[in-house]
């Protein structure tokens, strides 16, 4: 069976990559068949937390979606778009670079797949003003996004999943993942303009109508922006307090939007207007695709061969997780590969003769994994979103072209990765 599920995911993953092909009838395609064969069961899709459909994701994403689509009503984001591009003087590099680091900072605090679901719509309205391409916009803050969450436990959904087997705290993430994320994000914003040639030109008398406008102008109902406020503070709050509130973010996150459809009082087709279904759906395919390579324990014996290849080294097996969970988790989405991955690394921990630098391990864990997520555009949960999004508005963001850039931020990411890694765990001890 675990050829049939690999063969299942390849093609899958050839016809997502192919662009011809609608990406959502694919990954749903592919779940009907491992379902139907059955390599994994009903019950597996429905119920199981390690091979079925992640609902706190999908969850998360509707109820961050309904919430979007409700604040989209009040004119916010036509708002901050304005100010934004008035700040940057309307050049569209200092644009791209001011929301790439509000992506990053607010990826930290929040998960990066909310980050950019609140700041893609200005993404869009501040192109549309100066009438350039959104696609590079969207691309940056989409890798941005993946890199911010990095520094935090809350910040990327894996981080959630290394930190409870590995008994690291909040303060573990901030004192030893946020050095290496502020480098990365350093240099990626360096790279932005040779990343992205020829995205930054624009028409002067764009810029001058944009200069012109007056923002406060843009606000539609203020009465309903501070009902949105004072939600979205108790949304935000709840996601850093998750742990000690025990309440899942997926769930603060429907409560969060159910409540705004009651005091809204708006249309059902108002505040599902920003519900991205397509995507939604192509995540639960996803999801059931990934189970069955769980659950037949390919991903288990891929991670565990590049673990046991080290034959006991520390820094060998720090740089060879590096490594494999920077593949892997680019290719079969970053969260089911942490889940698989956590156990064989305790299990390595556990074994190794020089615990002094062991937990070197665990944070070769999460940055590969986190950082891989840019590796492809199916790496990450961001990257799907903002692919969904890029394709509503009529930007369409090719697998392709997302992975080309994608995977040149990845190797200097993870290039930087190794070096701190070595430098701080193994030669300043």
């Amino acid at each position: 069976m675990s050829i049939v599920a690999i063969v299942v995911f390849v093609v899958a993953y050839a016809l997502i990559a192919n662009d011809r092909f609608n990406k959502t009838l694919v990954a749903l395609a592919g779940a009907a068949i491992v379902v139907t064969l059955p390599i994994i069961t009903s019950g597996d899709v429905f119920y199981s937390r390690e091979f079925g459909i992640d609902w706190d994701v999908i969850f998360l994403l509707l109820g961050m979606m309904i919430i979007v689509s409700v604040l989209r009503q009040t004119g916010v984001f036509e708002y901050v778009a304005i100010c934004a591009a008035k700040r940057a003087k309307g050049s569209p590099l200092r644009i791209m670079i001011l929301l790439v680091i509000v992506t990053a900072v607010a990826s930290a605090l929040l998960d990066n797949v909310t980050t950019v679901l609140l700041v893609a719509p200005v993404t869009l309205l501040v192109c549309d003003r100066l009438a350039i391409n959104a696609a590079p916009f969207l691309m940056a803050e989409a890798m941005a996004s993946n890199i911010g969450g990095t520094a935090t436990l809350v910040g990327d959904p894996p981080n959630i999943i290394i930190a409870s087997k590995a008994g690291l705290t909040f303060n573990d993430f901030l004192i030893h993942l946020t050095p290496i994320v502020i480098i990365v994000m350093a240099v990626l914003v360096l790279m932005l303009p040779r990343l992205f040639p020829g995205a930054f030109a624009v028409d002067p008398e764009r810029v001058a109508d944009v200069m012109a406008l007056e923002e406060k102008e843009a606000i539609r109902d203020r009465g309903l922006l501070v009902k949105c406020g004072v939600v979205l503070v108790a949304v935000f709050a709840a996601f850093v307090a998750h742990a000690p509130l025990h309440m899942d973010p997926s769930v603060v996150a429907m409560l969060g939007a159910g409540i705004l459809i009651v005091v809204s009082k708006l249309e059902q087709t108002d505040y599902f207007s920003s519900v991205e279904w397509d995507t939604l759906l192509f995540f639960a395919g996803l999801f059931i695709m990934v189970g069955a390579l769980v659950k037949t324990g390919v991903v288990k014996q891929l991670a565990h061969f590049a673990v046991t290849a080290t034959g006991g080294h520390t820094l060998l097996a720090t740089m060879v997780i590096l490594g494999a969970s920077l593949v892997i988790s680019g290719v079969v989405n970053n969260v089911p590969y942490a889940a698989t991955m956590t156990p064989i690394v305790a299990d390595l921990v556990r074994d190794l003769t020089d615990h002094a630098n062991h937990a070197a391990l665990w944070w070769a864990l999460a940055l590969g994994t986190d950082f891989g997520g840019n590796l492809t555009a199916i790496g990450a949960s961001a990257n799907v979103v903002i692919l969904g999004i890029a394709r509503r508005a009529d930007n369409p963001i090719s697998f392709w072209e997302f992975t080309r850039k994608g995977a040149i931020v990845t190797v200097m990411s993870v290039a930087l990765a190794a070096l701190y890694l070595w430098l701080r765990y193994f030669v300043w001890v």
